[in-house]
């Protein structure tokens, strides 16, 4: 079997931008931060980024499922797991061979599960503080923790990415009138990190902004950058004025026209919203993207620069705050969305 050669399109993931948003992260705690590597580090590649948070000093990683917790074993010593959607009877032969996991219990069932299972191994609570997603009732809480070796208390917030919302106040006066034994007690993620370091409590547990991800106004120039998306040139084309470009003939060329296309599309996670708003870069030089994104292909407008040769490379602009506004999309759908045909490539 020939050895396969390499994608036309790839993410470029600096692990050191990653680590780096973890120590500010872990600053502002004032502790060593956590970590969600779920939805394979937010499409980043789990395992790489889980290396490189570990050799920075993070602990606690988390992840949504015993899917993803398999993919991540073994170990290194002293980290722990965490499994976000809890622990099934089917799950129970590998949680309670894996080293160093433990699960998350939401419901009062999941606790007495675990309890006539394994007391007296380590387990996260999460309790249900407002956002009525995952999570015990406010009432259950001490019955759900009775006889379990309780390492984390959680919550999780509803709308700290929106300043000032009042469910979020309430969810701390709620989560801080719990009187549930544990070892440590966790409510904040990226949002709430940076509107409240205070909210970080006995660990943070930080995810989009490890990646970047600016999801409050207070982070706003404290993390960098950690992707960049680039294609390969396919073909460039010249298009007089009056022609269009794509499906459906969106974009109609003014002038005389080279347009590049390139090796990007729907399916590598560049969505349909970028067509006529998104932006490429040539050598640092702002080029449009024209005509609709169609499911492998992207066009740009390369009229005014000097455009790489078929099977050269192009940037996309891919700033996640920029991106998002241009799109209409989550910073969070824009990275987890990032399809399996592109390379990952760590620096």
């Amino acid at each position: 079997m020939p050895t396969a050669p390499p994608g036309q399109a790839r993410v470029r993931v600096d692990l050191g931008a990653v680590r780096a948003n973890w120590r500010r992260c872990s600053e502002l705690a004032g502790r060593p931060a956590g970590a969600a590597i779920k939805a394979d580090a937010y499409g980043l590649g789990a395992a790489a980024v889980t290396q490189a948070l570990v050799a920075e000093g993070c602990r606690d990683l988390f992840v949504a499922c015993w899917h993803e917790a398999a993919m991540l074993l073994p170990l290194a010593d002293g980290v722990r797991l965490h499994v976000l959607h809890g622990v099934a009877p089917a799950d129970l032969p590998f949680a309670l061979e894996a080293r160093g996991v433990q699960p998350t219990l939401n419901s009062v069932e999941q606790a007495a599960l675990w309890r006539e299972a394994a007391p007296e191994r380590p387990c996260s609570l999460m309790v249900d503080t407002g956002i009525n997603r995952l999570g015990v009732a406010l009432a259950d809480a001490g019955a759900a923790a009775e006889g379990l070796n309780v390492d984390l208390l959680m919550s999780h917030f509803a709308c700290a990415d929106e300043p000032a919302h009042p469910l979020t106040a309430a969810q701390v006066q709620r989560f801080g009138q719990l009187s549930v034994p544990a070892r440590r007690r966790s409510i904040a993620a990226s949002a709430a990190l940076f509107a409240d370091a205070a909210l970080a409590l006995d660990l943070a547990r930080p995810g989009i902004a490890l990646y970047g991800g600016v999801v409050h106004p207070a982070a706003g120039g404290q993390l960098a950058p950690a992707v960049r998306i680039e294609a390969q040139v396919l073909q460039l084309r010249d298009v007089g004025p009056g022609d269009s470009v794509g499906y459906g003939a969106t974009w109609t060329a003014a002038r005389p026209s080279r347009i590049a296309v390139i090796a990007l599309g729907y399916a590598d996670g560049y969505r349909r919203a970028f067509g006529n708003s998104g932006t490429a870069l040539v050598d640092g030089r702002a080029c449009p993207v024209v005509g609709r994104v169609s499911m492998d292909l992207t066009a740009v407008d390369v009229t005014d620069v000097d455009p790489p040769a078929p099977a050269g490379w192009i940037e996309i602009a891919f700033d996640l705050t920029a991106a998002a506004r241009a799109s209409g999309l989550s910073q969070y759908e824009l990275l987890t969305g990032l399809g399996s045909r592109l390379d990952r490539v760590y620096a």
